[in-house]
């Protein structure tokens, strides 16, 4: 080896929570370990996310009195597979699950605990749960634990549980003694404190941390993966093997334009998910698989803010501000087009609807349309109830003046507004089952919840809104086939030697699906646990659990 190259057995590239679990374990299994990242910050995407994990038949649904099983959790995800989850990564992931949760506790600081009453996201397929119980999130961690490490994630400190966030019904703001003590303590929650707790946890076990570090090549020897070539020269080599963790490729246009199966803008992902590990993996011949999928999500971009901090222009989830009621999604043909208040993956394929004789996406572009009856009792976009509404929001005293700002059909815009009151009025969505689901008003007005008027509402007091609404995604689906214990195989189906990958890297073990909130950090967290002890040498069936 040259001064330039060094040696471990394992090495890690991205420090999201597949990266880490995959460390983690490689590392617990007796492995050296050296973690990379290609940004300046740690984290990934899942540090800008909430932290929640769905974690079917998981161990900390009997104290909430859940009714659970992993023939449950088989039979929803079977149903709505579309054929596209491969019948033995429903096995491995249901399977471990706990055998996971328990080696979490046992050997990292990170503790989960269950978000109450989330439902799935499809609790009306067989084996969903309306009444929740499979979606989990990190207790809160203190950030003193970590020292110089502190202050070396992506994202900004979030002292909150879900439940305290809107998103899980609660205000998005902490009494002034509560955010005191825990702004003393350091302590964070959501995406960042799952991470901060793994990180300890990586830095307990003697895991090589090391930021700025983009890996350009995979080094193959004789057919075999053998180490990585960085950015400057440098090798590292792994006797055991290299693991790509390092997300997907929503960031990167031309794999966007030849991949997805429907348009993506602004992504509100980490900048870094520019398809490097897809790449390499390419280039020694990995078998790609569910390449068209993405976690679907639509966004609002607001100019001159720093919510997003990569762009020039904050990107904005839209999640509770569709789902209130008072709210509407158009068309430019000012009709509705969807169930709003649906999860925001499946709304997905309502953007991906192609008009054949207009040869375009019948509904991109689209409109969030409201009143001054959702401002003054709801607010969102940044504002509070009863705040004044930014000036980047459209605005007219009617529903045709509206339509004049917006560049909509006015005729359409006036029917189609109408036709929502007539429906509210009824209490139920007879054009598109908005409420019908027991998901569907879960971000709406808790005081009507589970009534479908939880999302119910008109468009009756003037003045009236509206702003554009993207098709988006958190992260890319699509990446090498891999066994299910994340080994990558070739185009001949065969294992490349000393190649793994997980996260959203990895062609995702659940296909098209989304499961209910965290079905992306459910299974990072249970193939990155899988895959670390596959890569050190101990993969999982050892210990007697599915492979």
């Amino acid at each position: 080896m040259s001064e330039t190259t060094t040696q471990v057995d394992v090495v890690v590239l991205g420090s999201g929570c597949a990266g880490m679990m995959a460390a983690l374990a490689a590392a617990d299994a007796g492995a050296t370990v050296a973690l990379h990242e290609k940004a300046e910050l740690l984290g990934g995407t899942t540090a800008l996310s909430s932290g929640v994990a769905w974690l079917p038949a998981n161990k900390y649904q009997a104290e909430h009195g859940v009714v659970d099983s992993i023939a449950d959790g088989r039979a929803y995800l079977t149903e709505l597979s579309q054929e596209m989850i491969l019948p033995e990564f429903t096995e491995a992931f249901l399977e471990t699950v706990d055998p996971m949760l328990e080696w979490v506790e046992e050997r990292t600081p990170l503790r989960m605990r269950l978000v109450p009453g989330y439902p799935d996201y499809h609790p009306e397929f067989p084996g969903g749960l309306p009444g929740g119980g499979r979606s989990t999130e990190p207790d809160l961690f203190s950030f003193h634990e970590l020292g110089e490490w502190a202050e070396r994630f992506l994202g900004f400190r979030r002292s909150m549980y879900v439940g305290e966030t809107p998103v899980g019904g609660g205000t998005g703001f902490l009494t002034p003694e509560v955010e005191q003590h825990r702004a003393e303590q350091r302590l964070e929650g959501l995406g960042r404190g799952m991470l901060g707790a793994l990180l300890k946890g990586l830095l307990d076990h003697g895991v090589q941390v090391t930021t700025s570090s983009c890996a350009t090549d995979l080094v193959v020897e004789d057919g075999a993966v053998v180490g990585v070539r960085f950015e400057g020269g440098a090798e590292v080599r792994a006797t055991r093997g290299v693991v790509l963790a390092t997300g997907g490729f929503e960031r990167d246009p031309d794999l966007v334009r030849d991949f997805l199966r429907g348009p993506l803008r602004h992504p509100p992902g980490a900048p870094t998910n520019t398809g490097d590990g897809l790449r390499m993996a390419m280039k020694v011949g990995a078998q790609l698989g569910v390449m068209r999928e993405a976690w679907w999500v639509p966004v609002v971009t607001i100019p001159g803010s720093d919510g997003e901090q990569y762009s020039g222009h904050g990107v904005q989830l839209v999640q509770r501000e569709r789902t209130l009621p008072r709210t509407i999604m158009v068309n430019d043909q000012g009709r509705r087009f969807t169930n709003e208040a649906a999860n925001y993956n499946a709304l997905g394929g309502a953007f991906h609807t192609f008009h054949p004789t207009r040869f375009r996406y019948e509904n991109e572009p689209a409109w969030v349309v409201f009143d001054q009856g959702f401002v003054d009792q709801y607010g969102g976009y940044g504002f509070q109830a009863g705040e004044t509404v930014p000036d980047w929001i459209d605005r007219a005293d009617t529903i045709p003046g509206l339509a004049d700002v917006t560049g909509l059909p006015a005729d359409e815009l006036r029917a189609t507004v109408e036709r929502w009151n007539e429906l509210c009025a009824q209490g139920r969505d007879a054009d598109h089952g908005r409420g019908d689901s027991a998901y569907d008003g879960w971000c709406g007005d808790r005081a009507h919840y589970p009534s479908p008027m939880a999302t119910l509402g008109p468009l009756d007091q003037a003045p009236f809104y509206a702003t554009r609404v993207h098709s988006s995604a958190l992260g890319t689906k699509g990446g090498p086939r891999t066994t299910t214990d994340c080994e990558v195989l070739d185009v001949d189906g065969q294992v490349v030697p000393g190649l793994w990958a997980v996260g959203n890297v990895m062609a995702a073990p659940t296909g098209m699906v989304y499961g209910g909130a965290g079905g992306t950090l459910g299974p990072a967290m249970v193939f990155g646990y899988r895959c670390g002890a596959s890569v050190a040498g101990k993969p999982l069936e050892d210990e007697g659990v599915a492979r």
